[in-house]
């Protein structure tokens, strides 16, 4: 093991420590090359360690067709961020997940890492903590791009649990998967709001999922939950969680390691800035605990990609500040939230429709779910784009209608189509 990599060993806890994996155990920032001497060459008269170009008056050189980007100086847009993300910010996006997660109180949680946004956070999560052959329990309905980050990347198993029972969360599901195998290391991903159903849990469901999960501790299992809150804040139903369940794990048992995985990409509508994080939270979680797990993740990145989007972070910063964001947000949540009201007024005045696709449980996100009855999704999928002028997308045994990127106005059609080619499929015309 690298010296500065046993370093870091030496504040890790025996749960955290079993929880890594052979990569996540040897990774390290590497504070004492190139970037350790950089750092002590700062402020010098001369400073010849920058791997970036400087004019002569010591700011970074830049094309002149790019002088004022996005308002921003030179410093906030030209130059590298740090490989932990730019430190203003992942100060404020703490504070943020405090204000939105009130019922996280006082409870100590990492220095959020700053990320490609959410793939990559969720890359380096599959890097730090599984190894080739680990299972990862994760519901039977999720984000297809799971399979090829922790599948084909990190070699991992994808073990799958039903999703629904009785028109909710299939707790009784996740407890029978932890269960399954001798006790040791699981690894969990729950993505709430859920892609591709938009389903978010009631409060009993988040506290029965914490309840399966700390029971899953108590039987002897060093549990790492994965928590991808891409959708953060999009719930559209009273009686619905409106905190994310991080607020519920982060300190439920010092064998349970919460991992908050989440951005500014769906929150914040910046798909392209490719602004995300990584947060940490355990029972007994120390400073040092954390400063370790957040040096590894930050070795990761610096791996991997270097850093973030500097102009991406900055801009983020900025946005945060002003004093507008607040009201900037609730325009946009409310714009979604009318577009979900709108589809379940169209499935209220259109009891027909349930003769040819049954509407899966959703109240939260982006999108919802449809199962067709007695056709393929794909064969429906191909009808619509030929014959009705609309695209939507099949995955398994379902389609997914993203009313995300629908406009308001042409939602009626949406389902008006669907269950037309549902129909043209089944040989029933319209």
């Amino acid at each position: 093991m690298h010296p500065i990599a046993a370093e870091l060993d030496r504040h890790l806890t025996d749960p955290v420590r079993t929880m890594l994996s052979e990569k996540g155990r040897a990774i390290f920032f590497p504070s004492k090359g190139i970037l350790g001497q950089a750092a002590e060459a700062k402020g010098r008269r001369i400073n010849a360690t920058i791997g970036i170009a400087l004019e002569e008056d010591g700011s970074p050189m830049h094309l002149a067709g790019l002088d004022g980007v996005a308002g921003l100086g030179p410093r906030d847009a030209f130059t590298y961020a740090p490989s932990y993300g730019k430190p203003e910010l992942r100060d404020t996006w703490q504070a943020m997940i405090r204000q939105k997660n009130p019922s996280l109180g006082d409870t100590r949680l990492s220095r959020p890492v700053v990320t490609n946004a959410l793939t990559h956070a969720l890359s380096v999560c599959g890097y730090l903590f599984l190894d080739p052959g680990d299972r990862l329990i994760v519901p039977d309905l999720f984000w297809g791009n799971y399979k090829l980050i922790f599948a084909h990347g990190h070699g991992a198993e994808l073990a799958t649990f039903s999703t629904f029972a009785d028109g909710g969360f299939d707790v009784g599901a996740l407890k029978a998967a932890l269960a399954e195998g001798k006790p040791g290391k699981r690894v969990v991903l729950l993505n709430f709001p859920n892609n591709p159903t938009g389903y978010s849990p009631t409060p009993a469901e988040g506290a029965a999922i914490r309840d399966a999960l700390v029971e899953s501790c108590a039987a002897g299992n060093d549990v790492v939950v994965l928590i991808d809150d891409a959708y953060f804040g999009l719930v559209y139903e009273d009686g619905v969680m409106t905190e994310s369940v991080f607020t519920l794990l982060a300190g439920a048992h010092e064998r349970l390691l919460a991992v908050k995985i989440d951005g500014a990409t769906k929150e914040d509508y910046v798909w392209g800035f490719r602004v995300g994080f990584i947060t940490y939270a355990i029972a007994g979680g120390t400073e040092a605990l954390y400063s370790a797990l957040a040096d590894k993740t930050a070795g990761a990145v610096r791996g991997s990609i270097s850093n973030a989007s500097h102009l991406g972070q900055s801009l983020m910063l900025r946005t945060y500040r002003d004093p507008q964001y607040g009201a900037w947000k609730a325009e946009k949540y409310e714009t979604l939230a009318k577009r979900y009201r709108a589809v379940r007024r169209i499935l209220a005045e259109n009891p027909a429709y349930a003769e040819r696709f049954e509407a899966l449980p959703f109240n939260s996100g982006y999108f919802m779910c449809v199962r067709p009855k007695g056709v393929e999704p794909e064969a429906v999928r191909q009808r619509l784009l030929a014959a009705y002028d609309t695209g939507v997308i099949a995955t398994g045994d379902l389609i997914r209608l993203a009313f995300s990127s629908a406009p308001g106005s042409l939602l009626d059609d949406l389902f008006a189509n669907l269950y037309a080619a549902c129909g043209d499929v089944a040989g029933k015309g319209a």
